[in-house]
């Protein structure tokens, strides 16, 4: 499916599902600004966008193959991204909480295209202000892809929210559920905060401002823009970091829990042990078929049962005064 939106500067309007054909006529002039929004497209119609915009074919192989990492390739006439958004579905049983989506864009001296695989809010929410409003498009391609790189990092925060409300949860259970839920808990955080800085560590620097200068052209009435921006990604960045701090904590208070009980119970069985050892000596003795003291004693039984138990009892406080339980 392709989307067009373009907008003539100079009678200030919005055009929908124009002829690409014309794209000549319609970028003379670099005032105007054309949009192309390729939503599950199939190879052929990505290489016949590729082939009026004469995109290399490396970079249309990537649209194609699904890229890990985000990424700017700089090319004569035009900059390719490859930026991520994320989907996080909690419930999620035989796949991972969260994945990303990429989102491919191709950017011009006044176009904009871009490719994604499945629908993103993102950029539906920015094609709905296109459709009646030009605020978007009269500040020319950088501050269109702005707009919808801003919409997928305001998706992270509600992301970041949940997880900040699932490490509060972990770490007020972590000391009264100790079992398999606890486990897998920790173990998908640690997944998902892994996924999120894989995502956002490359997609920061790709929007980072190094000495006063954009990896890529940036009008100066737009480099606020840009700058709020990489303050909404160092902030995600961050809370990434810490979350991941507090997991790696939680995970060795759980660890040392686990370890303490253990030797609890390791220390319980052993003074059991040590506790029967010498009443199963005492009664193997007794129990020997041989002539012994005591042995047509009426007595016999309850003196030697006395006698364990006694034992039994100066062992008890023994281990007590010792401090062993």
């Amino acid at each position: 499916m392709i989307k067009t939106y373009f907008y003539n500067h100079e009678d200030k309007t919005m055009y929908h599902d124009v002829d690409l054909t014309h794209k000549e006529q319609l970028l003379a002039s670099p005032h105007n600004l054309l949009w192309i929004d390729l939503f599950d497209c199939s190879a052929s119609e990505l290489h016949e966008v590729g082939r009026i915009f004469d995109f290399h074919p490396l970079a249309l192989e990537d649209c194609l193959q699904e890229s890990p990492r985000a990424k700017l390739d700089r090319y004569d006439d035009y900059n390719f991204f490859v930026i991520h958004a994320l989907r996080y579905f909690e419930e999620a049983e035989e796949e991972d909480e969260i994945t990303s989506i990429e989102l491919d864009v191709f950017m011009g001296a006044n176009y904009l295209v871009t490719i994604h695989p499945v629908a993103l809010a993102a950029v539906g929410k920015v094609a709905r202000v296109c459709l009646n409003k030009d605020e978007y498009m009269v500040m020319g391609p950088e501050h269109l892809l702005y707009r919808i790189v801003d919409n997928i990092v305001d998706d992270y925060f509600p992301i970041m929210e949940r997880l900040g409300e699932r490490i509060d949860d972990l770490e007020d259970n972590i000391f009264t559920q100790r079992g398999q839920e606890t486990f897998e808990e920790i173990l998908a955080l640690k997944t998902t905060l892994i996924l999120l800085r894989k995502v956002l560590i490359p997609q920061r620097r790709i929007f980072s401002n190094i000495s006063s200068h954009y990896s890529f052209f940036v009008s100066e009435e737009n480099v606020p823009y840009f700058e709020d921006l990489m303050d909404h990604l160092d902030s995600i960045l961050d809370t990434a970091n810490t979350f991941r701090d507090l997991v790696t904590s939680s995970t060795e208070i759980y660890y040392s829990i686990i370890n303490g009980r253990t030797s609890e119970i390791i220390t319980v069985l052993t003074i059991m042990s040590v506790i029967m050892m010498p009443l199963t000596v005492i009664t193997g003795f007794f129990g020997m078929n041989v002539t012994l003291p005591l042995m047509h004693n009426p007595w016999a039984y309850a003196i030697i049962f006395a006698g364990m138990m006694l034992l039994a009892l100066g062992m008890l406080i023994f281990f007590r005064r010792r401090s062993f339980i």
